[in-house]
């Protein structure tokens, strides 16, 4: 479980960092290297779901670019 919310918050906060940068000075270093941190996170994030006694629902959830380890991870919170 602690493996899922690293890689949530991971996935969550270099997205937004993508996107911040998208938006603003659109610097090639940002993009370089946050793009594969996102990428790498959000595969991570898809695997601890798997690690982790859920339903399909939780699973599916997870497969959600960008915010889908928050909603897993909202959603196993809230199923126990």
């Amino acid at each position: 479980m602690r493996a899922l919310r690293v890689a949530a918050a991971v996935e969550a906060l270099s997205l937004a960092l993508l996107l911040v940068n998208l938006a603003t000075v659109h610097t090639e270093v940002i993009t370089s290297l946050g793009g594969p941190v996102h990428g790498t996170a959000y595969l991570a994030t898809l695997a601890a779901t798997w690690l982790v006694p859920a339903t399909a629902g939780t699973r599916w959830r997870a497969a959600v670019p960008g915010v889908g380890g928050l909603l897993a991870l909202r959603h196993l919170s809230r199923t126990g």
